[in-house]
């Protein structure tokens, strides 16, 4: 098992902790606005981080290649406001054809 593995598996059970003990620590009271809404970007941030990590990451260093591209093109789409399953293939299409080039 890789180190980014055991890393998404430990923020991952730190969030279900954090999710999980929150609601017996506090008594049956509700969180206070400010910790729901930190709480509610937890997982969109570890998924974020992931992204960008497997984009840019190979190994220890920091690289710039066609999954580079198929990101950018997809945060366009995303932008842009098109479904999610025309921003997974403008992503495919763009990184794919930019192999293909190079």
């Amino acid at each position: 098992m890789s180190t980014a593995w055991i890393v998404v598996l430990g923020a991952s059970a730190g969030t279900l902790l954090l999710k999980g003990l929150a609601p017996a620590a506090l008594g049956g009271r509700e969180l206070p606005p400010r910790l729901t809404g930190v709480m509610a970007l937890l997982g969109p941030a570890l998924l974020a981080a992931l992204i960008v990590t497997n984009t840019f990451a190979s190994g220890r260093d920091v690289v710039v290649d066609p999954r580079a591209a198929g990101l950018a093109a997809a945060l366009v789409a995303v932008a842009l406001r098109a479904p999610v399953l025309v921003v997974i293939l403008v992503a495919a299409v763009t990184a794919g054809g930019l192999r293909a080039i190079t």
